[in-house]
């Protein structure tokens, strides 16, 4: 079964803002990835390209909430982010980094303010399920949600240097650097000096 337009509108702009973000992803851009017509655009958005690229930062974003469920449903908390930097590995590699996370472009995305709303919602959801994961994992409530916010910053900057570097070693330095933290009892590892 073929996609229709508003599905490929969608994944058009997953796509688009991926490799170029949000301002780099132009109308034509969108509608010639798509193949879809400007009058599909604007029947299935009304209010544009702003509106379907927040519709598409929030299924990207649902997308990789269902990778986090899948992770976190068995192993602990080192084996959590060994798979989602290996995932992410994966992806930047197949892309030959050209591709990054889309929730990540249309958080910079200044001038678009439902756009970087919706990139906020799902980085809250993501660090949301982390947190529970880590808490049903020993981690006390009150450091799980901060522990899993800072996995999920780690994991987006690191993304943007592998993409800039071209190289996953900042992906391999987010697990070599955050998997003790993970590992040590209930997660209350301090830094040196703190």
């Amino acid at each position: 079964m073929t996609a229709g337009p508003r599905d490929r509108l969608i994944e058009g702009a997953i796509e688009l803002v991926r490799e170029q973000g949000v301002h780099g992803a132009g109308l034509a851009a969108l509608l010639d990835r798509s193949k879809a017509s400007r009058n599909s655009l604007y029947q299935h958005f009304p209010s544009g390209k702003g509106e379907l690229v927040e519709a598409a930062t929030k299924v990207a974003g649902d997308r990789m909430a269902t990778i986090i469920d899948r992770f976190t449903e068995s192993g602990g908390p080192q084996q959590w982010l060994t798979a989602l930097t290996g995932w992410w590995k994966k992806a930047l590699e197949t892309s030959a980094y050209s591709a990054g996370c889309p929730v990540l472009g249309a958080a910079l995305a200044q001038s678009e303010p439902g756009v970087q709303a919706a990139a906020g919602e799902v980085f809250a959801d993501w660090t949301g399920r982390l947190a529970v994961a880590l808490s049903g994992a020993g981690v006390p409530a009150d450091r799980a949600r901060s522990v899993a916010g800072f996995m999920i910053s780690a994991l987006e900057g690191a993304i943007v240097q592998s993409r800039a570097m071209k190289s996953t070693q900042p992906l391999d330095d987010v697990l070599a650097n955050l998997a003790p933290l993970l590992d040590s009892p209930q997660g209350t590892t301090r830094v040196p000096g703190s």
